[in-house]
């Protein structure tokens, strides 16, 4: 009895994913290990012991820009959090990338091939930042020159009043879509990185390219993992379960809030990553590109992708004598 193949749609994405997770658990399991459950437990730590007022003082202290000795830590911090993180996607992507083809995946070779996409992750993760600063910027400027051109005109703004708060959230809204936009775009730019091995700017066009036609599958994506974590990082930061400042770390319900946290987290970080490169595949399959790299690298082989040739654009099972 056949199984349904999955289809160019968000329930196709996740349900790929998950099976390319579920093949190679015990791989993607090493890779959470060790990117993945650091970067996790960091951040959940942080929301839990910033409830504490000491711990949120001293925390604060640190962000005193008066002293870079007090500020150290944040920045080190900051450096942790983003260096796991670049480690996290690209094996993780790697990974999903070969898995798959139904290529052999292990974890030394995920784990090597950092060598070679860590820095453009670094470099390319910069690009958009530039940006999307120019864009704020503008916005910025474009509120600036709207409240001077009132006052040179004599008007009088009331900065209380409802009128000017609806236009300051009609500009927020404004920049809010812009941005939305673009995350959108952008959104396959390093699996590109990884994949393609490009970097720069150039994964920024790539991925604005191959996600035409499949927007609102990258948006879905990009909603509903942000909604998880977003909510799920909110229920830590509140104090869902009561303890101790002092004792917390011998209390069993800070003890079970920060296993519980730190496992949902890293599951919800993996299967975001694991998904957005399975969204990479199915956007080549709808450009057409997919077919040609299975009838090179496959040649004389018989291949079928998880695909349902009726609701594929683009047929993608290949047969060479």
């Amino acid at each position: 009895m056949s199984t349904p193949t999955p289809t160019l749609n968000l329930s196709g994405v996740l349900s790929e994913s998950k099976r390319i997770v579920n093949a190679h658990s015990r791989h993607f399991l090493a890779l959470s290990v060790v990117f993945l459950l650091p970067l996790s437990f960091s951040l959940i730590i942080l929301l839990l012991l910033t409830q504490s007022d000491v711990v949120s003082t001293q925390f604060l202290i640190t962000l005193d820009p008066t002293s870079f000795p007090q500020h150290l830590p944040t920045i080190l911090y900051a450096l942790f959090v983003y260096v796991f993180f670049l480690g996290a996607l690209a094996t993780i992507t790697y990974s999903t990338f070969h898995g798959f083809y139904g290529r052999p995946v292990k974890f030394f070779p995920a784990v090597k091939s950092l060598i070679y996409s860590f820095l453009p992750l670094v470099l390319t993760s910069l690009a958009p930042l530039l940006i999307l600063f120019l864009i704020s910027l503008t916005f910025v400027l474009f509120f600036a020159v709207i409240i001077r051109m009132g006052d040179n005109l004599g008007f009088v703004i009331d900065y209380s009043s409802y009128y000017f708060m609806l236009f300051c959230v009609v500009i927020a809204l404004g920049l809010g879509l812009f941005m939305i936009y673009f995350l959108v775009n952008w959104s396959l730019a390093c699996v590109v990185v990884v994949t393609e091995s490009k970097w720069g700017f150039e994964p920024l066009w790539r991925s604005s390219y191959l996600v035409k036609g499949m927007k609102s599958v990258s948006l879905s994506l990009l909603l509903l993992f942000g909604a998880l974590i977003g909510c799920w990082m909110w229920m830590n930061s509140n104090n869902v379960m009561q303890f101790d400042a002092v004792n917390g770390w011998k209390s069993w319900p800070f003890v079970l809030q920060l296993v519980t946290g730190t496992s949902v987290l890293t599951l919800f970080l993996l299967y975001n990553t694991s998904a957005n490169t399975v969204l990479y595949m199915y956007c080549k399959a709808l450009h057409g590109e997919l077919a040609i790299e299975i009838a090179e690298e496959f040649a004389r082989e018989y291949v079928s992708l998880p695909f349902d040739n009726e609701k594929v654009p683009h047929v993608v099972t290949v047969f060479t004598n």
